[in-house]
C-alpha cells in the first residue's frame, strides 16, 4: 500500500536523516519508480522536501532527500503531581519544554485546561504555529484505542473522559493517548539506553509503579491496554490498602506514597532521627527525604530502600522467567534513590531467575530521565500522522 510506503520512508529520514533516492530504494526493497511517485507525492504535501546533492561517490551527484522542517509534535507527560509539555521538531529533539505542578486528581477538566494553556504559552513564544500531532501519556490505565482513560485509581472523574477527541478538538490536530509507563518505554527504546535491543521492560518508579513492555520493537498493551500494571500484583497477602481497593500491592508496599508513609512512621517510632528531624522541620516526609538520609548513612533509610527493593526485585524476577528480556530499564522519580536500590534489585533478580535468564541481562537507570515520557508521546504522534500521510 502506498501509505504503507510513506510511513516507511518518513520513519527512515526522522531516524536516519536526509538519504538519497537510490538509498531509500536500496533500504525500503521497492522499485525505484514506486519510490519516486511517493516521494513526489510526499513533496508535494510538504512531508519531505529536497536538501542538496548527497556526497559524491564518482559520477553524478544524487540529490538527498529530508523531512520538512516545518514538523512540530506536541508531547504531554501527566504525573500525579506534574506534567511536563515539549514541542519537538521533525527529528523529535526539543524545541520548547516547560514543567509544572498539577493535581491530576483535580479531574480532567482542570488539568487538561492547564495543558491546553501551557502548550498556548508555548506557541505564543514561537515554539510552533500549528501542531502535526500531539502525544499524551497519563498515570493509569488507558484503552488506546478510544484514547480514554479506564477506571485509573489515583484519577477521580477520569475515567471514560474522551481526552483524545477534547485535545484533537482544541489543538486541530491528530491526538495519541497512552498510559504514562508505555510512552516513557517507547522513549527509551527510541532514543536512550534500549535502543540497541528490542525486547526489554522499562519498569517507573514514582508515586506509582508501571512496567511497560516492549517485545519486537514494539509495546505490548495487551488486549485492554492495561499489560504491565505490576503495581497492583500482591506481594504481601495481608498488606497495606492500594489506592485500587485490594491489600499487598506492590504499589501499596513501595510506591513514592508508599515510601513516605513508611517512612513518617519510623521517624514517630524513634527508629531514625534523621527521618525525624526533617519531619519535624517540614511537617511531612517524601522518597526524596528517604533518598537524601540513606546517603548520609541512616540505617533505617536504607532499610526501608532495601526492603522495597527487594519487594519489586521479586516482581521482575517473575517477569524475567516469564518474558526473558534483553534488558530492565528502572526510571521515575524513586530511580534516584540511587545504587542502594538498583544492587537490591538486581540481587533478588539474578539471585530467583534462571541463569540462562540472567546471564546477559543488564538491569540499568534510565539514560532518558524525566524526558523518557516526553520524547516516547512525541514519537507517538510522529507514528500517527506519518501512518495518516
Amino acid at each position: 500500500m502506498a501509505e504503507g510506503l510513506a510511513y516507511q520512508v518518513l520513519c527512515l529520514l526522522r531516524e536516519h536523516g536526509p538519504l538519497s533516492r537510490v538509498e531509500l530504494a536500496d533500504r525500503l526493497a521497492v522499485p525505484r519508480a514506486r519510490l519516486l511517485s511517493e516521494l513526489t507525492r510526499l513533496t508535494e504535501t510538504d512531508r519531505v522536501r529536497e536538501a542538496g546533492p548527497a556526497a559524491s561517490r564518482g559520477g553524478r551527484r544524487s540529490t538527498l532527500i529530508e523531512l520538512s522542517p516545518r514538523h512540530r509534535y506536541g508531547a504531554v507527560d501527566l504525573g500525579a503531581t506534574s506534567v511536563r509539555i515539549e514541542v519537538t521538531d521533525r527529528n523529535l529533539d526539543p524545541v520548547a519544554a516547560v514543567e509544572e505542578a498539577v493535581d491530576i486528581r483535580s479531574g480532567p477538566r482542570p488539568v487538561l485546561r492547564v495543558v491546553t494553556d501551557l502548550l498556548e504559552k508555548l506557541r505564543a513564544e514561537g515554539a510552533y504555529r500549528q501542531l502535526d500531532g500531539l502525544g499524551v501519556g497519563l498515570p493509569g490505565p488507558v484503552s488506546f484505542r478510544d484514547g480514554v482513560p479506564v477506571s485509573p485509581p489515583i484519577m477521580p472523574g477520569w475515567d471514560g473522559f474522551p481526552v483524545r477527541e477534547m485535545l484533537a478538538h482544541e489543538h486541530n490536530c491528530p491526538v495519541v493517548v497512552d498510559n504514562d509507563v508505555n510512552i516513557m518505554a517507547i522513549g527509551e527504546g527510541y532514543g536512550g539506553v534500549a535502543r540497541s535491543v528490542d525486547d526489554f521492560l522499562f519498569v517507573k518508579l514514582g508515586t506509582g509503579i508501571g512496567c511497560g513492555i516492549h517485545l519486537g520493537g514494539e509495546v505490548f498493551r495487551g488486549k485492554d491496554g492495561c499489560a504491565g500494571d505490576i503495581g497492583h500484583m500482591q506481594v504481601v497477602a495481608h498488606g497495606p490498602v492500594c489506592a485500587c481497593g485490594n491489600t499487598g500491592c506492590l504499589e501499596a508496599v513501595f510506591g513514592g506514597a508508599a515510601l513516605a508513609r513508611d517512612a513518617v512512621a519510623a521517624a514517630r517510632a524513634g527508629r531514625s532521627e534523621p527521618l525525624a528531624a526533617r519531619l519535624a522541620e517540614h511537617g511531612t516526609l517524601s522518597a526524596y527525604d528517604v533518598g537524601q538520609t540513606a546517603a548520609a548513612g541512616d540505617a533505617t533509610s536504607v532499610a526501608l530502600i532495601r526492603a522495597g527493593g527487594a519487594a519489586l526485585g521479586g516482581v521482575l524476577a517473575s517477569l524475567v522467567s516469564f518474558v526473558n528480556p534483553s534488558m530492565i530499564v528502572i526510571g521515575g522519580g524513586l530511580a534516584g534513590l540511587g545504587h542502594r536500590l538498583l544492587a537490591e534489585v538486581r540481587a533478588v533478580v539474578y539471585g530467583r531467575s534462571l541463569p540462562l535468564a540472567t546471564g546477559n541481562l543488564p538491569l540499568v537507570v534510565s539514560e532518558l530521565g524525566e524526558r523518557a515520557g516526553a520524547l516516547g508521546a512525541a514519537k507517538l504522534a510522529s507514528d500517527l500522522v506519518f501512518r495518516q500521510s
